[in-house]
């Protein structure tokens, strides 16, 4: 079974109804050794690729990644990106904001972090939050030193996703890839992994008691994915909403749309002129003698 990207990418001007899009499709692996197999040629393929992605020097690549806890958003960066040279990659995780960050525009702490040119930055969480838990808790924009909070709930978010989509266009025409995946989760299975964070000493850490206080908003979380996606999946900077209750096939979703991504630049290494050759032959006979 092949992976189509389009399968699991929102178009642009779609309206999500996340009851549609499933959790879990069937996979593309067999067992765990061809599951093994195949996310190593991913690696393998994201590491050749992104070496040209630094050679060439003209694209950026940003990898945003949303979902609920438990998703698997840690895993998938962690085994997806294992091949690839970190002085080429960074991740930057982003949770509440700092007293600094509450002083400027809601888009302005991320916007520090984004990759430059022949880099690969991923975000794990981002600027969406202010569209997503902004909106589930609204008490939390009170901190945010609001001019005109707001005219009304519809324009005040609409207003915050036209921000999201200006940016995206801008960066995407300066150079920057984005790609963003929503790991989709179902509530039973998060249920599951809670359960196991608990009964597993060495996943203890991971649990958090206001993990459960936030089950409690999962159809508000719904809603606000649902908008989020609806209003800010582009063609230039999509959304895929990948099934995520088996972690291993969205690891390996996740892996090939990343590939198609880089694949898609067409990019080369940089050619040498005839001088350049020159003098390179020249250094070479000096170091034979």
């Amino acid at each position: 079974m092949k992976i189509h990207p389009k399968d699991y990418s929102v178009q642009e001007g779609d309206e999500v109804d996340l009851k549609t899009w499933p959790t879990k499709v069937e996979p593309v692996y067999k067992t765990k050794d061809q599951y093994k197999s195949l996310l190593e040629s991913h690696v393998e393929q994201l590491s050749a690729q992104q070496q040209l992605l630094y050679a060439s020097n003209r694209h950026a690549i940003l990898l945003i990644f949303q979902a609920m806890d438990a998703a698997g958003k840690d895993g998938a960066i962690r085994h997806v990106m294992s091949g690839v040279n970190p002085q080429g990659c960074q991740v930057f995780s982003f949770k509440h904001p700092s007293a600094t960050e509450l002083q400027h525009d809601f888009l302005w702490r991320t916007t520090r972090d984004l990759p430059e040119r022949g880099k690969i930055g991923i975000f794990n969480r981002s600027y969406y939050e202010e569209v997503l838990i902004a909106r589930v808790h609204p008490e939390i924009l009170s901190g945010e030193g609001l001019v005109d909070r707001p005219r009304g709930d519809k324009e005040f978010w609409r207003d915050r996703y036209r921000s999201i989509v200006d940016l995206e266009r801008h960066l995407n025409e300066n150079g920057t890839r984005i790609v963003k995946f929503f790991l989709h989760l179902s509530k039973d299975e998060q249920r599951k992994r809670f359960i196991e964070r608990i009964d597993e000493p060495e996943k203890n850490w991971k649990f958090s008691a206001a993990d459960i206080e936030e089950r409690k908003f999962w159809g508000d979380y719904m809603k606000a994915y649902e908008a989020c996606l609806s209003a800010t999946s582009t063609k230039a900077a999509p959304w895929y909403v990948v099934p995520a209750d088996d972690k291993e096939n969205a690891r390996l979703i996740v892996s090939q749309i990343v590939l198609n991504t880089l694949k898609d630049l067409e990019m080369r290494y940089p050619e040498t002129s005839d001088e350049r050759r020159r003098e390179l032959l020249a250094i070479r006979a000096k170091l034979e003698r």
